[in-house]
């Protein structure tokens, strides 16, 4: 039996890619989230199945991360929908600035588009048939919004909240002021909210939201105890991320990816101090115990 109501379609996608959730309103559907870029092919044969001869006229975006906004032209190309960013990264997308949008700083791709509108935190929505509130998520994202639902007690997370945790605070690790604590914010907002089923960016939807509250509190936590934690986390992540992208890697290129990709060059200088050959040996050695990738003739490569 499905947690959601008639309606709304969650196209659960596997990494690289966020969810695709889509709502289905008459001849017309609404979409929040398009993936990553090298899965747009993907993700438009996925919503024209979906679809089913319906009009897609919206394209909604939580936040401005790859993983989510990655396909947003290939969806606009196929489907001639409008799109919707939050108000804040207007300038950053309307310029097309890379490293505001942490492309360039993470080594990771989107294609260009246009957007046509902004969300405002505040805003009200009727997505599906239903009424939506966009609800600022800063965190992992400064400029991230949440959209809830209060009729059907939905909340639709982005990468606020997962099922065992919620998204790296990327925010934290680039010198954002108070980025651990606009997270713990962002979740003691929704532990106020009436939510009795959450859609998040990543994840099948739950509706152990208690549980989840408290894992991700939690997780939070260690990082707010221990900086160096979250450093650690972030760079196994943005490495996974690029190998899962590229398949594979020369094991003797990592020193060069992990002191020239800004962002791990960054988190290296300020939280860890170990230098590229050192973090290499680190990372190489933590991710293949964890099985997350695998050494093979002087590659490394992700499983």
């Amino acid at each position: 039996m499905s947690i959601l109501p008639p309606g709304i379609l969650v196209l659960e996608r596997g990494w690289l890619s966020s969810n695709n959730i889509l709502f289905l309103e008459g001849d017309e559907a609404a979409l929040v989230d398009s993936g990553y870029v090298s899965h747009g092919e993907q993700t438009v044969a996925l919503l024209r199945h979906a679809l089913d001869g319906r009009r897609l006229s919206r394209l909604l975006n939580t936040h401005s991360h790859s993983d989510h906004i990655g396909g947003n032209a290939a969806v606009k190309r196929a489907f001639g929908c409008a799109i919707a960013i939050p108000s804040g990264l207007d300038a950053a997308v309307a310029d097309w600035d890379e490293h505001a949008l942490m492309l360039t700083s993470t080594a990771q791709s989107a294609e260009r588009f246009q957007h046509d509108l902004v969300i405002e935190a505040g805003d009200v929505l009727d997505l599906g048939g239903m009424s939506w509130q966009a609800l600022a998520a800063p965190g992992h994202d400064m400029h991230a919004l949440m959209f809830h639902c209060p009729e059907k007690r939905l909340l639709i997370s982005g990468d606020a909240l997962w099922q065992n945790g919620f998204g790296v605070i990327f925010s934290e690790l680039l010198g954002v002021p108070n980025g651990m604590a606009s997270t713990r914010a962002t979740l003691e907002h929704i532990a106020r909210l009436p939510v009795d089923a959450v859609i998040p960016g990543h994840g099948a939807p739950f509706v152990e939201v208690d549980k989840a509250l408290e894992t991700a509190f939690g997780r939070l936590a260690a990082f707010e105890a221990d900086g160096e934690r979250l450093a650690r986390h972030a760079l196994k992540v943005l490495l996974s991320f690029y190998l899962l992208e590229k398949g594979a890697m020369a094991r003797q290129a990592l020193p060069h990816f992990l002191a020239h990709t800004e962002l791990c060059r960054s988190i290296d200088e300020h939280f860890l101090g170990m230098g590229a050959d050192a973090l290499a040996d680190w990372l190489v050695r933590d991710l293949e115990k964890a099985g997350v990738l695998r050494q093979d003739k002087g590659q490394i490569l992700a499983n």
